[in-house]
């Protein structure tokens, strides 16, 4: 991992390019988040090539009254980690997660838990991965990787402030709230497990994956409904990383769960 980055993650509400900011306002326009937008940079050299985008982030600063300031690719590139935001970034605030509750959950909703995921790009891929597959949401620990926003948000295709989240004290926590409103709890797992395309996965469900390292706790393990595994098309004793999982949870759930 890069320097820059390391710096970057604890404190990184810097959204890098027009996907994850055009998301960001759309999710700010929506309700669905918080997030204050402080002022955006773009890249003076880009005006002429990006003036449909210029005049998107123009008229949105008057409605969400945030700056827009004309600057050098250099000043840009003192915010930045990487080289993909297009000239264009924009200085945030914190989004306050708010905290798991009965009443925020639907009835007949999928919700997701990535537990022990060690990598910002990781947590964000699998994100992107579960929103396009129709997830409800995503139930973060109390440490997690929102902190690194910008990060999260570049590597989730800005998806990250569009789904909901929120907080729980522990896994733990959250499977017996889920449980106390009729939700099935399947954790991602090989021992006693069920092959995905096998398991049910009728809705509600409340899905936990875990990271490639660390994996899922066994006291969750215990507390499950049912374990799936995904079969591998080789013999392969390593693990998918939790994006790859998630993806193949995401549309299964989806596909499993369709109305024709």
């Amino acid at each position: 991992m890069l320097k820059k980055e390391i710096e970057k993650f604890t404190d990184s509400n810097v959204f890098e390019g027009m996907t994850s900011i055009s998301a960001l306002i759309n999710s700010i326009i929506s309700g669905k988040n918080d997030r204050r937008i402080i002022k955006i940079l773009f890249d003076e050299g880009k005006l002429s090539s990006k003036k449909k985008e210029f005049g998107f982030l123009s008229a949105k600063a008057r409605e969400l009254e945030y700056s827009l300031e004309v600057c050098s690719a250099d000043t840009i590139s003192e915010y930045t980690i990487g080289n993909t935001h297009g000239g264009i970034i924009a200085i945030c605030g914190d989004r306050i997660i708010q905290n798991l509750s009965v009443e925020k959950i639907k009835t007949d909703g999928v919700y997701f838990m990535l537990e022990g995921v060690e990598d910002p790009y990781n947590f964000g891929n699998a994100v992107r991965s579960l929103y396009a597959s129709g997830a409800d949401g995503i139930i973060v620990g109390e440490r997690n990787w929102m902190g690194a926003a910008g990060v999260v948000a570049r590597s989730s295709a800005g998806t990250s402030e569009l789904i909901d989240m929120y907080r729980t004290a522990s896994a733990e926590n959250a499977v017996e709230l889920f449980k106390s409103i009729g939700y099935t709890v399947v954790c991602a797992g090989i021992r006693d497990s069920v092959d995905i395309f096998e398991a049910e996965l009728k809705k509600p469900l409340f899905v936990i994956i875990g990271g490639e390292k660390r994996g899922i706790s066994r006291a969750v393990l215990d507390m499950a409904d049912t374990i799936v595994r995904i079969e591998y098309g080789n013999e392969f004793r390593g693990s998918l990383s939790a994006s790859a999982c998630a993806a193949v949870f995401g549309f299964e759930i989806s596909r499993k769960n369709r109305i024709l």
